[in-house]
């Protein structure tokens, strides 16, 4: 599904470059669930972002689903976003102004979908995230684990290929963090893609395969049999 090979990513600010991602290669397939861990400002958020067609890179190759993304232009990478991909946040990115129905319902707008379909939809993803019953309330009435309930349903309501989650349990107590991972870990076994950045060992334990970044470069790659160096 996603191969990237030489992938560099540099901000430059006041004259100031930093490398975020520095020729970093890696291949992730279809129905694979992966984390990304390392310190603070390894370059863990600004790949999830890259992978996500929501920042660009300066250089190297990133083939999505056989497509090379670099040749393609913002309006098409913008397509290809909608159609395939779903995010979760850590810090949920809900719209206030919206109850839970509307926020879920949003990305079907952005598609085009139509108005029976988006009902159809949003009804189906309520009852699967067990939410169906706070479906006029707004963000601020919801407990946090609800609040990330309602950003996995719309991150699933458009049914997308890969799912990316950035910390996805950054902000939930340890009851609500599990739930969240149990619900990724189905998610999974029902074969989505998911490639997942944390913090948490534990969190990455639920996962196929763990990525260590460490400035901007992979250090290793750690699966549930054995630990393959990369150096």
């Amino acid at each position: 599904m996603i191969k990237i090979d030489k992938l560099k990513k540099v901000y430059l600010t006041e004259e100031v470059q930093t490398t975020a991602i520095n020729e970093v290669s890696l291949h992730i397939k279809k129905g694979e669930f992966v984390s990304i861990m390392g310190p603070s400002g390894c370059g863990k958020s600004t790949l999830l972002n890259v992978l996500g067609l929501l920042d660009d890179f300066n250089s190297g190759s990133y083939l999505f689903n056989g497509k090379e993304m670099a040749k393609l232009k913002e309006t098409e990478r913008s397509k290809i976003r909608k159609q395939n991909i779903g995010f979760i946040f850590q810090n949920f990115n809900l719209i206030d102004e919206l109850n839970v129905y509307e926020n879920i319902e949003l990305p079907l707008l952005y598609n085009g979908v139509k108005s029976a379909e988006r009902k159809q939809k949003v009804k189906e993803i309520l009852n699967r995230m067990d939410i169906s019953h706070r479906a006029k309330h707004f963000p601020q009435q919801l407990s946090g684990g609800q609040q990330q309930r309602v950003a996995v349903a719309r991150a699933l309501v458009t049914e997308p290929k890969l799912i990316l989650a950035d910390e996805p349990t950054g902000n939930l107590d340890s009851k609500n963090g599990n739930e969240v991972m149990e619900l990724l870990t189905d998610l999974h076994a029902k074969g989505a893609t998911i490639i997942m950045v944390t913090h948490s060992a534990y969190d990455a334990s639920f996962s196929q395969k763990t990525i260590a970044l460490k400035d901007g470069q992979i250090l290793s790659e750690k699966s549930n049999k054995k630990e393959v160096s990369l150096s």
